[in-house]
């Protein structure tokens, strides 16, 4: 069920999306530039959280810049099967996000780890287990990530411009860990949330702030902020729309796709003939499937004589979606909220 915000409630959404500071006092500094004070901020986002507008507020990591593995992975389930599959599927702590699809490959999730060639041994333990195929397509090429909900201009899009990080991912210390596991859950709902994290891991704080910005800099944290949960704010159809496009096109249309104002993934992964010929992955989101059609013909009609076929894979269900969770004590084992990112 979809709510209306009012329009503060708008106001935080649009304005938090692209970051919370990461400094002493933050909800006072946010909440000036919304016309807020901090209690005030605090509460808002602590309400919309309770009330499901907020699906999470704190950092999103990212595996692969924490020298993690990432992947989005698809199966064909018989209908018959679907509900017992999901559940072995995940039950894999390595499993953040898995959704039902329409399309033959109706399960579509996202594996993450700590450790790149875990990615392998989760897809050869999941076949054994349920005994079928598993697609693994894993992103080959970045051209935009970026889910903002415009909520001031009615519209979905992307405009939440963020850049990856630069140079080789640098595997996080053991102080890094740390911090990644006192926030995979979200930051404290308190007026200095960073000097929450610094008791609960007795850490100092100017450290912990250090800390957190390297993290941003180099790109092992996507962002900070509010995470809004757009099937609650009427942004119901979510459509994975992939292309069958000429390989040698990608490095001009790609980047063309993904600035797109309704574009909030754009990726290059592998084809896995026969089964699967798209080398292009968008998402597109809107208020209904006409809407996310209509985006999808712009794209179409942008790729040009370079497309060969596409499909829509509208979003049916989704069958699991956690944030972040690093065991105690180890960097071992680890699953992101990436949702369609990886």
């Amino acid at each position: 069920m979809s709510a209306a915000p009012d329009s503060v409630t708008a106001r935080i959404i649009d304005g938090l999306q692209a970051g919370f500071p990461v400094a002493p006092a933050p909800f006072a500094s946010a909440g000036a530039a919304l016309g807020l004070d901090g209690p005030a901020l605090q509460q808002r986002i602590g309400d919309m959280l309770a009330s499901g507008l907020l699906s999470r507020f704190g950092p999103l990591y990212n595996a692969e810049r924490l020298g993690g593995g990432l992947t989005l992975a698809a199966m064909a389930v018989p209908e018959e099967r679907f509900d017992a599959v999901a559940a072995q599927v995940n039950a894999f702590p390595e499993v953040a996000h898995n959704y039902r699809r329409e399309h033959r490959f109706n399960m579509w999730f996202v594996l993450a780890t700590a450790e790149p060639g875990r990615i392998d041994e989760v897809i050869r333990e999941i076949r054994r287990r349920t005994g079928l195929t598993v697609l693994n397509l894993p992103r080959e090429e970045e051209y935009y990530l970026g889910l903002q909900l415009r909520l001031g201009a009615g519209e979905a899009g992307g405009g939440l411009a963020r850049d990856p990080g630069s140079g080789p991912a640098t595997p996080p210390d053991t102080t890094d860990l740390e911090l990644v596991r006192a926030t995979q859950a979200g930051l404290p709902l308190v007026a200095e949330p960073w000097a929450a994290v610094a008791a609960a891991t007795g850490i100092a704080e100017q450290e912990v702030l250090e800390r957190f910005r390297a993290m941003l800099g180099r790109g092992a944290i996507r962002r900070i902020g509010v995470v809004p949960n757009h099937y609650r704010l009427g942004f119901t159809a979510n459509g994975m729309v992939v292309w069958d496009v000429e390989d040698g096109t990608l490095p001009v249309l790609g980047p063309r796709i993904g600035a797109l104002p309704f574009v909030s993934h754009c990726y290059r992964r592998p084809r896995r003939l026969p089964e699967w010929p798209y080398n292009l992955f968008t998402m597109v989101h809107g208020r209904d499937r006409s809407q996310v059609e209509a985006r999808a013909a712009a794209i179409r009609a942008l790729l040009g004589e370079a497309l060969r076929e596409h499909r829509i894979l509208l979003s049916r269900g989704i069958l699991k979606k956690t944030g972040l969770r690093l065991p105690a004590g180890a960097g071992s084992t680890t699953t992101t909220r990436a949702g369609c990112a990886a």
